[in-house]
């Protein structure tokens, strides 16, 4: 009696979204080859990873789900599917220790994705899941994937693909936006990437280049409907942190950038003690000693006060409501993230192409953003799991 022959699986790209996918194909039944651009696999994992890998956030799921702008209507599901709690039994099941941090975020106790890469590739591979780097998916001939591969070119007709490109940002790790033309070419629609989770750009005056490095603590942004209150830093180029990634979306879409350099001081309270200042005391040495304001926040608000206001309700405002000038959010060389990508109308909700029967996507390159905090890196691998169960039923079917 004959074997019988196991449906090819090809998945393209090898972050959290194509591993996740992969595994759910391979404990299908399915063989699964997994094809990535770069030398290795998951640069940009393990690039996050360095900074203290923030797996997920310890957030209710009907709050944790809020923090998806609009896309929230579509990937509400998949995120219940695959929420919170799923992502900290898969890192368990790896041999992860987990710990929750003060702010709801969960991290590995090695704090860094280097250990639980190397053990969910063994168990892959265990699984039967193969891979392919230095393979570079240039689109389709016919129903042939075609790669650029060190030994040449190569055309193979899979039963099922998922792509699993990433975004536009950290393009030298691999994410570098290139099939945007690829997919458009399909009639597959695709929002323009744009920078997310990232810092603004802004010509600072000579005065502030003594800060640069230097934190803004106790602070809150606002823009449009969006409120932040935490940290940020101040760099060469601008401002960065989390307190500031947070508003990348709104910025885009044309609001103003506010700040609010005594959030624990209401205008009445701040009113109040500008009246009861000395004339002979400088109003710098007033938002030093009497309002406790550092030398950062102090150079901020001369930075984009001046001209000050004359009258003290209005200072007691602009202490509230300081307008950031700014030159917009910066690059994509630069951002954590990438808003933008393959738009909700171009797949099913099983994550298909609707232009490509058999093709699935998921990750960053679909047109959905988050902030930092456990939110990016629980969405891929949520959406990998989607697309890995759909494409597996789609086959079997």
């Amino acid at each position: 009696m004959q074997n019988k022959v196991r449906k090819l699986a090809i998945i393209i790209g090898s972050g959290p979204s194509g591993l996740m996918a992969a595994e759910q194909l391979a404990l299908k039944g399915l063989e699964v080859l997994v094809v990535e651009r770069k030398p290795s696999l998951a640069r940009k994992f393990l690039m996050a990873g360095k900074s203290g890998l923030n797996l997920t956030n310890d957030d209710k799921i009907e709050e944790f789900t809020t923090k998806f702008y609009e896309a929230s209507e579509w990937i509400d599901p998949i995120l219940k599917n695959f929420c919170p709690k799923d992502v900290v039994k898969w890192a368990e099941s790896l041999n992860e220790n987990l710990f929750v941090g003060s702010s709801g975020r969960v991290f590995p106790v090695a704090m860094k994705a280097s250990p639980i890469l190397r053990s969910w590739i063994i168990k892959l591979k265990g699984e039967g899941v193969s891979f392919k780097t230095g393979w570079n998916w240039t689109g389709w001939k016919g129903d042939d994937l075609c790669f650029d591969t060190p030994e040449g070119s190569n055309l193979i007709r899979p039963s099922v693909t998922v792509l699993c490109l990433g975004g536009g940002s950290w393009p030298r790790l691999g994410s570098n936006g290139l099939w945007v033309d690829v997919l458009e070419k399909e009639g597959v629609e695709v929002e323009e990437l744009k920078s997310a989770n990232v810092g603004l750009l802004i010509p600072w005056s000579k005065k502030v280049e003594v800060h640069f490095g230097k934190p803004l603590k106790n602070i809150a942004f606002s823009s449009g409907n969006l409120v932040s209150r935490g940290e940020a830093v101040i760099s060469k180029k601008g401002l960065e942190g989390s307190a500031i990634y947070s508003m990348t979306k709104s910025i885009w879409n044309g609001n103003k950038l506010m700040v609010d350099l005594l959030p624990d001081l209401t205008e009445n309270v701040i009113l109040h003690k500008i009246n009861q200042r000395k004339s002979k005391i400088s109003f710098s040495n007033f938002l030093r000693k009497s309002l406790k304001l550092s030398s950062q926040k102090i150079t901020l608000f001369y930075e984009f006060g001046i001209p000050l206001p004359k009258d003290n309700e209005s200072l007691a405002f602009v202490l509230k409501n300081l307008q950031i000038n700014h030159q917009g959010p910066g690059l994509l060389d630069d951002a954590i993230s990438t808003s933008g990508g393959v738009k909700k109308k171009s797949f099913n909700n099983n994550l298909m192409l609707n232009a490509r029967p058999g093709v699935f996507v998921a990750g960053e390159m679909l047109d959905w953003e988050a902030p930092t905090g456990g939110y990016l890196l629980t969405a891929c691998l949520s959406l990998g799991y989607w697309a890995g169960i759909n494409a597996a039923k789609w086959v079997n079917s």
